[in-house]
């Protein structure tokens, strides 16, 4: 096997290793630290992709919409927490209810506003050769936005002192309000970065995918499975299974196409939630 097949096959896997975690690291943070299952991740990635492309249709440069999407989702985030999950925490099947209404309500506004046509974003950059083979550019870019929003959200929460009182809001509330936390708005700040990185994603995935109101239908079964089989830490989790399951994908669909690849995914899914009901941080935590 050839030096330039080698990079091809590796930066296929790599790319389909980032799509997860781009698609899922919202929804890992919301659940793995404030345990609220969100149901309307895929329509807050939708919402990111809709900003985006909105954006580039009004003449804005798609680089610049990026940051654009992930803070009006994250605004948006932010009010959810204030005036719907605010009431619910500890009660799981409260929030998936509520989530649940909230995406049939987005899904409902953006066929009212934009129809149910779906449109598209050009790709924004062209390729890369690699001996006798080429390479999008643009899954580069997806592969280094993975491992920054990965870098950003662990610096974020775990190197600053909002991380660690929004750590402590979400685990244990009564405590950090005794110490003088302000647990309310940690939380819905907390939330709202949850927000902004669906929004993020949405907004990076548009290019790669026909954006319609159906838009996070194609990336929540894969994110909720991430999420899932990494387990409860949002960061090593996610990481964890984005690299195995998008590893097993890429590799199937390779050699047999999507549709195996597709089902060689959940059948590994099952196969860890089988031995591994609480995910591949479950594992890890056990063997310390």
């Amino acid at each position: 096997m050839h030096f330039d097949h080698v990079v091809i096959i590796g930066t296929s896997l790599l790319y389909s290793v980032s799509l997860l975690v781009v698609a899922a690291l919202g929804l890992a943070l919301a659940f793995g630290m404030m345990r609220v299952v969100n149901m309307a991740h895929g329509e807050l990635l939708m919402l990111g992709a809709y900003v985006s492309i909105t954006l580039v249709h009004a003449g804005l440069g798609f680089w610049l919409t990026v940051p654009v999407a992930a803070l009006a989702v994250g605004l948006l985030g932010m009010a959810v927490e204030r005036l719907i999950l605010r009431r619910l925490y500890g009660r799981i099947w409260a929030t998936m209810l509520a989530t649940w209404g909230l995406s049939l309500l987005l899904v409902g506004a953006v066929q009212f506003f934009f129809g149910t046509t779906t449109e598209g974003i050009a790709n924004p950059l062209g390729t890369v050769k690699v001996g006798d083979y080429t390479v999008s550019a643009y899954n580069l870019v997806m592969i280094g936005a993975a491992v920054v929003m990965i870098v950003a959200t662990y610096l974020l929460f775990h190197r600053t002192p909002f991380g660690a009182t929004a750590r402590a809001a979400a685990a244990l509330p009564e405590m950090a309000s005794a110490l003088g936390v302000n647990v309310a708005r940690t939380n819905m700040i907390s939330f709202g970065v949850a927000a902004a990185l669906a929004g993020l994603g949405g907004a990076l995935l548009a290019p790669v995918s026909g954006v319609g109101p159906s838009f996070g239908q194609g990336y929540i079964g894969r994110a909720f499975m991430t999420v899932v089989v990494g387990g409860a830490s949002p960061l090593l989790g996610t990481t964890s299974a984005a690299a195995l399951l998008g590893g097993v994908n890429a590799g199937v669909s390779n050699l047999a196409g999507p549709v195996l690849g597709t089902v060689a995914l959940l059948l590994v899914s099952m196969l860890v939630l089988r031995f591994l009901p609480t995910g591949l941080t479950g594992l890890w935590r056990r063997s310390r």
